[in-house]
Order: C-alpha cells, then sequence, then structure tokens
C-alpha cells in the first residue's frame, strides 16, 4: 500500500545532485556555480579544487555527488560529462537580533542557500583534422628551379 514511484523527470543521460542548507548567501554561491556552469566535469572539479572561495568545497561536494549518481545510478560514462545546470536558490533565513543603542534592536539575517548541479552525457565527436590543399597558382606552389654549383654544372 505504498505510494506508486515518481516518473524520472530529467533525461536518460541525466543525472542531479541537490545541496541544501548551504550557509552562504545564494548571491555568494551563485558566483562559484557560474564558474562551473557548460564546462566538463573533470574541469569542473579542477576549478573548485583551486578556487580561492570558501563555498567552493561544498560545491565540489555536490558536484562529485552528481557525478558518482550517473556513474552508479545511470551507468554513464564518466569522461563525457558536462554540467549542463548549476541552479542556486534561497532556503531558510535565520533571523537574529543585535542590541543598538538607546534600547532599540538592529535584525541579522544569516541567509542559506541551495544548489542543484545536473551533468549530461555527451559524447564528444572528434574531428579529423584536413590537410590544407596547396593551390596550383600559388607562389607557394611553384618554386623557382634549385641554383647549380659550379661543380655540377661541369
Amino acid at each position: 500500500m505504498s505510494k506508486p514511484a515518481l516518473q524520472r523527470v530529467l533525461a536518460d543521460n541525466q543525472a542531479q545532485a541537490i545541496g541544501r542548507n548551504i550557509r552562504t548567501s545564494p548571491r555568494k554561491l551563485n558566483l562559484v556555480a557560474q564558474s562551473i556552469r557548460g564546462q566538463k566535469a573533470e574541469t569542473a572539479l579542477n576549478t573548485l579544487t583551486f578556487s580561492p572561495k570558501r563555498v567552493a568545497k561544498v560545491v565540489k561536494k555536490v558536484l562529485q555527488s552528481a557525478i558518482a549518481n550517473a556513474e552508479n545510478n545511470h551507468d554513464l560514462s564518466v569522461d563525457d560529462l558536462i554540467v549542463t545546470q548549476a541552479s542556486v536558490g534561497k532556503n531558510m533565513v535565520l533571523k537574529r537580533f543585535h542590541a543598538r543603542a538607546r534600547g532599540r534592536g538592529a535584525s541579522i539575517h544569516k541567509p542559506f542557500a541551495q544548489i542543484t548541479i545536473v551533468v549530461t552525457e555527451k559524447a564528444e565527436e572528434k574531428k579529423a583534422k584536413k590537410k590544407p590543399v596547396k593551390k596550383s597558382g600559388s607562389k607557394s606552389a611553384a618554386k623557382a628551379p634549385a641554383k647549380r654549383t659550379k661543380k655540377e654544372a661541369a
């Protein structure tokens, strides 16, 4: 008598991970999320590893979780994964008060954020490099005859 399973929202070549209750503002988190959107998963991990932002460590964990979901749950190739979405949203806000002068209080808002990372498997097409075709009328194709030395002429 349990509920029926929910339909899969994502495509068959996608996997996602959600990080909730991240203790930073959504504006700061979005700066880090912007830096990895559209990158290959391996490149995005390197970007987050060497990022000076504190919240980059949390985003890296969420990205690693998305990659693990893709590999284990959906049988996707890790080498072909690309970060297609990295959306940031608001979460709860802790409201505190700070005592001010003359018996007043000032409100302090401590925001939390959440991030959703979606990775997609895209097989890269390897393009064959074509050699440039030399035109017969160009200067490089028509070379002057080699000069003879005195010994060859004799």
